[in-house]
């Protein structure tokens, strides 16, 4: 059983009786306390994705949630239902749009590191690697000259999701992209 001071983000814990993720962690360290940090979490309810703040001190011990993850594939969307493939045992996991409305920005077909997080074996959630690679559909025109440090322009993934690059990128540029922070890292491998 870790201490509140030991949970990370995306871990998947107990509380109330429930299973959460754990989207955001804020430390704090009130004046005048004796003692240590205050951690604000920012958790969502695996089963239902119900929102819940709650604040733990560092020493309060927290119990893991008995989730497993797999490495997956993404095959195909039907309707509001996206379905991958296990990377193992080619079984598939389907996944409502609206438990995965954010993470659908940052994956294709190429998309390798995906993992479906089940509980109980039912898929309830989608994790996405740290970076990810997408082709730029709609951008400026590139200008020549211009550094990667100057300024930045608004970019049209083939996903939907738009991110500042760099003026000296261009349509049809692969980029790496960091999926927490939502920011352009560099150019990616050419497809």
């Amino acid at each position: 059983m870790p201490k509140a001071s030991e949970i990370k983000k995306n871990a998947a814990i107990e509380f109330n009786g429930n299973a959460y993720f754990v989207k955001d962690i804020e430390r704090s360290v009130p004046q005048g306390r004796a003692g240590g940090s205050l951690y604000r979490m920012r958790m969502y309810n695996v089963a239902t994705g119900q929102k819940v703040d709650e604040t733990f001190k560092d020493s309060d011990m927290l119990n893991l949630a008995d989730v497993m993850r797999r490495q997956v594939m993404f095959s195909y969307s039907d309707g509001d239902e996206y379905v991958f493939m296990d990377n193992e045992d080619y079984s598939q996991y389907s996944l409502n749009k609206d438990k995965i409305e954010e993470e659908v920005l940052f994956f294709n077909e190429s998309t390798q590191g995906l993992q479906v997080v089940l509980l109980d074996d039912a898929p309830v959630a989608l994790e996405l690697p740290a970076h990810v690679e997408l082709e730029i559909v709609e951008t400026d025109p590139s200008i020549k000259g211009g550094s990667a440090t100057a300024r930045t322009k608004p970019a049209t993934m083939t996903t939907g999701l738009v991110i500042q690059v760099p003026e000296h990128i261009s349509t049809g540029d692969v980029v790496k992209i960091n999926v927490e922070e939502k920011k352009f890292m560099g150019r990616g491998e050419a497809k």
